[in-house]
This record gives structure tokens, sequence and C-alpha cells, in this order.
């Protein structure tokens, strides 16, 4: 990882009845952020238990219920807790209501009335917050989303760099994701993302990808966060690479009244 002085571990807490991880050092700016487990819901096995994806094979009216729990613990109704379908593109979209089947990676509002959230499975969830205005976003990082400039994207919709904070949340680990040549090759350009592995394989730290393209687009290293912990082997934070098929687990935030 790049030098970032701010590498953390989310702490668990509780909201209600639901046990969540909140990003901490969103609060000072004004965000209300967590990151979700796979404790506290309703879906049954493989998708146990706070399953939030809603294409994953679960069945619906479980997904449904587990968001309103997420909506509650957030402190707001689910209508106006927003997810968006992601197609692992770089597609940013500018949120003040419900979006409808709108398709996206990123979402960017200033409305104080919507949460936003990201789902995940192994791909890196993003936090982004201007510190001078009501406005934040969200961003899903896979590697295809990072080959196609998701982040430099996302960061785009702000007004100035130099007033923005990222948060880094829990994705596979360097250790537990490997790839083939073509899609190490779009990474060989980032200091120490992509690691020797047998034969032609590769691993790749996308997490490291996250934090050099967040100090390429101009944020300094004094406002970058990130999570200390990883998806690898589904026990907390669902994986993909470690079970399929499987849940998705969110970063969700807010900003605070």
């Amino acid at each position: 990882m790049p030098d970032v002085p701010h590498e953390v571990v989310l702490e668990a807490g509780l909201r209600g009845s639901l046990r969540v991880y909140p990003i901490e050092a969103a609060r000072p700016l004004g965000v209300d952020a967590f990151v979700t487990g796979r404790a506290g819901g309703v879906s049954e096995a493989p998708y146990d238990s706070l399953n939030l994806g809603d294409h994953v094979g679960d069945r619906p009216e479980h997904v449904e219920t587990n968001r309103r729990r997420v909506a509650r613990a957030l402190g707001v109704e689910p209508a106006h807790l927003v997810f968006v379908h992601q197609v692992h593109g770089a597609r940013v979209l500018e949120v003040t209501g419900p979006p409808g089947d709108a398709e996206g990676d990123a979402m960017v509002t200033s409305s104080f009335d919507l949460a936003l959230g990201v789902l995940v499975a192994d791909c890196v969830p993003i936090l982004v917050v201007d510190a001078r205005s009501t406005r934040f976003g969200v961003v899903h990082a896979g590697w295809r989303g990072l080959h196609a400039h998701v982040v430099a994207n996302a960061l785009g919709h702000f007004d100035r760099v130099d007033t923005l904070h990222a948060f880094v949340g829990p994705g596979i680990s360097v250790r537990a994701y490997q790839v083939g040549p073509e899609v190490a090759e779009h990474f060989s350009d980032v200091a120490g993302a992509v690691v020797p592995d047998q034969g032609d394989r590769s691993r790749l730290d996308l997490g490291r990808v996250v934090v050099a393209q967040l100090l390429a687009a101009g944020l300094d290293e004094d406002r970058v966060t990130v999570a200390q912990q990883h998806t690898d082997g589904g026990a907390v934070f669902f994986s993909d690479r470690a079970a399929r098929p499987c849940g998705r687990f969110a970063l969700v935030a807010k900003r605070a009244s």
C-alpha cells in the first residue's frame, strides 16, 4: 500500500439490533456512514444472513427486509436508502431522488434526505466526502471499474479535489486475489499492485490500486483512510471468491442532520 497514514480497523458496533462497522473518520466531516457485515438479516444460506443484493438469487422479500433493517440503522426511510444496478463500469450518477432502474457504479448527492449505498463482495467500496459542502458520494471499485477510471470520474463530480476526503472499505486482499495476465496488464504501472504468482498468474492488490488512483487524482495522503479488514474467506463480509453464489454487503452513508 502506498504510504497512507490513516489505516484503521473498523470496530463493530450496534445500531439498534444490527451489528455494523461505523466509519468514524467520516463523522467529524458531517457524514454518518458504516459498513454492514453478514450478520443480522433474514436471508437463508448461501446468502445468510444480511444479504443486500437483489441480483444474486436471494428471495426478494428477504432482501427487502434486510434493506429495511439497514435503513432503520442509518435513521432513514427505506425509500431514501438508494442502491442502483451496478455494472462494473465507470458511470457516475447524480442522485436527487430514487433513481429507478438506473445503472452506474458511483453515486454523488448533495441531499440531506438521501442515503447512498454501494454493494460489494470482494470489490472495494469507497466513500468520498467534501469537507466544505454537503456533497458526498460512494463508489464501487472492482478491477473493471478501476481500469475504466471510475475513481477519477467520481471525483470529477465534486467542485474541488483539495477539500475531499476518501474512505476505502474492506475488499479482497492481494493474498486471495489471483488474476490472469489479461487483468494484471492493466495495473502494471501501479507500484506493488501486481505480485507474480504461479505460471502466468498474478496476485492483484485492489486496495493499492484504489489508493494510487485517489492520490493520482489529487487527494493528499492525509485525507485518505483505509480499512485494514478484508473480505477473504467470507466469514465477516461476503466474498464472491470464497463462495458462489453469495450475498452482498454494503457501505452506506448519509449527511448527518
